[in-house]
């Protein structure tokens, strides 16, 4: 076992060799999204000192904020009882974590059955993602 990832062995790895990973803003506490990591993308996201996520939906590596500029720098990472979920505490850098341009990606809440839009949209996602 390599002594340097040691660490990376105490996960409780999905059978895809995944972990959930929710992110939290370090300052206020809110929770401000949910992805996935892979072992690099951990791995890298430690050595870094930036949030690197696993996208399920382009089978890749994805640099939180590589086309948006909305990196989220790390302050903590934690493991939780279970060795199975991680717990990101970010400073996000643009106030701005979701691709539809808000804070949060918890912007929905349920409301008489129904979801309801309860956050404004901060920058306009046309003018974030220009290519």
């Amino acid at each position: 076992m390599n002594l340097e990832s040691g660490w990376l062995e105490k996960i409780h790895w999905n059978p895809d060799g995944l972990v959930p990973v929710i992110t939290q803003d370090s300052d206020s506490g809110r929770v401000l999204m949910f992805a996935w990591m892979n072992r690099e993308a951990l791995r890298l996201t430690a050595a870094q000192g930036h949030a690197v996520y696993w996208s399920r939906s382009r089978e890749k590596l994805w640099h939180k904020g590589e086309s948006s500029g909305h990196r989220q720098k790390v302050r903590e990472i934690r493991l939780d009882c279970d060795n199975d979920v991680i717990l990101l505490r970010v400073e996000q850098q643009g106030g701005i974590a979701c691709h539809t341009g808000r804070e949060s990606c918890f912007y929905q809440r349920l409301e008489k059955e129904r979801w309801q839009t309860v956050e404004p949209v901060i920058k306009d996602p046309a003018e974030i993602y220009t290519s």
